[in-house]
């Protein structure tokens, strides 16, 4: 149970990370709401995996998800670069998560 959560925390940090952006330095209302919202979420969930994961294992993992998965809707719907080298170095990042999963 506690990796589904660290899971759900990872893509919840994803989503905070682009609601800040969306906040506009907090001058918009609704995506400064969806921060604040999914911010608590996701640390709630990170210190509620953290009971049965090591923290450095955890803390990898929740940021790992966390920046692949903002990264990726920076490429897919934000307009970043999706070059080639971006990419790989992403992959690199699952690499690790999974490393860090398997060897647990």
């Amino acid at each position: 149970m506690a990796w589904l959560v660290l899971v759900i925390s990872g893509l919840l940090e994803t989503a905070w990370a682009i609601a800040l952006d969306r906040s506009a330095g907090f001058s918009r209302l609704v995506p400064s709401v969806i921060f604040v919202a999914t911010l608590l979420l996701s640390m709630a969930g990170l210190a509620y995996a953290l009971r049965e994961i090591p923290v450095g294992t955890g803390y990898a993992v929740w940021v790992g998800i966390g920046a692949v998965g903002t990264a990726l809707i920076g490429m897919l719907a934000l307009g970043e670069s999706a070059s080639l080298p971006r990419i790989l170095c992403l992959l690199l990042v699952i690499a690790g998560v999974v490393g860090l999963k398997v060897f647990h």
